[in-house]
C-alpha cells in the first residue's frame, strides 16, 4: 500500500507518463524554477528584520538639522 491506496507500480506509471510528455528538460527546468522561488520566498523572510548598520543609517537621516544652523539660515533669507 503506498500513498492514499496507490500502490509504488501506479507511482511509476504516472512518474513515466510525466516524463514522457514533458520531457526530462522541462522537468529539471520546473524543478529549478520552483526551487528559486522557495529560496525567494526565505531570503526575502529571514531579510524582514533590517540589518543595524542600515538601521544606524537611517537614524542618522531621520535627525533634525542643528537648531542654531537653521535659525541663521532663516535670518539671512529673511534680510
Amino acid at each position: 500500500m503506498g500513498l492514499g491506496g496507490i500502490s509504488i507500480w501506479q507511482l511509476l506509471i504516472i512518474l513515466l507518463i510525466v516524463v514522457l510528455l514533458f520531457g526530462t528538460k522541462r522537468l529539471r527546468g520546473l524543478g529549478s524554477d520552483i526551487g528559486d522561488a522557495i529560496k525567494g520566498f526565505r531570503k526575502s523572510v529571514s531579510d524582514d528584520k533590517p540589518a543595524p548598520e542600515q538601521e544606524d543609517k537611517k537614524l542618522e537621516a531621520d535627525k533634525p538639522a542643528d537648531s542654531a544652523a537653521t535659525k541663521s539660515d532663516i535670518k539671512s533669507e529673511q534680510k
